[in-house]
């Protein structure tokens, strides 16, 4: 199978668990902890169909890749984002996505604080996770999914 079609099969997979964590699991055992799992996998997702785009624009030659994933990631917004209806927004999102899983990686404190996690960084200056964002950045991945699947179908026409 086509290393492209292996990453966004395992895109859909973590979507659709995640979708289940979010709206069921969530609410059952109100966890704020959990929340920060999500987003780690959210942007495993959303990394997922990102690659997925790139190995098919390179397989038609539309692209070149590079060992540096920040060059692979300018290509996939310069070369590649238009052409599957992912908008400036939806990159803004993605971008905030990825700092914000950098940031819970690289913090060395957490705390619940109402409906909230709270991650505070080395300079302690912090950024808050709620459910409400993590829906947000839950739709994006739906959305990029999507996107990816539909611009497939129709570039390969």
């Amino acid at each position: 199978m086509e290393k492209f079609l292996e990453s966004l099969e395992e895109a859909e997979k973590t979507i659709k668990t995640l979708d289940h964590m979010v709206y069921v699991t969530f609410p059952l055992i109100k966890d704020k902890r959990l929340l920060l799992k999500v987003i780690q996998e959210i942007k495993k997702s959303v990394a997922d169909c990102i690659t997925s785009i790139l190995q098919y624009e390179y397989i038609f030659k539309r692209v070149s890749l590079s060992r540096d994933p920040k060059e692979n990631f300018r290509t996939f917004t310069e070369k590649c984002a238009a052409r599957y209806g992912i908008g400036k927004d939806e990159i803004s999102l993605v971008l905030e996505l990825f700092d914000f899983v950098e940031k819970h990686k690289s913090s060395p404190f957490e705390f619940i604080k109402g409906e909230e996690v709270v991650i505070l960084s080395e300079s302690m200056n912090h950024i808050t996770l709620s459910i409400e964002k993590t829906k947000q950045f839950l739709n994006l991945a739906k959305e990029m999914l999507k996107k990816t699947r539909e611009g497939m179908r129709k570039n390969s026409a």
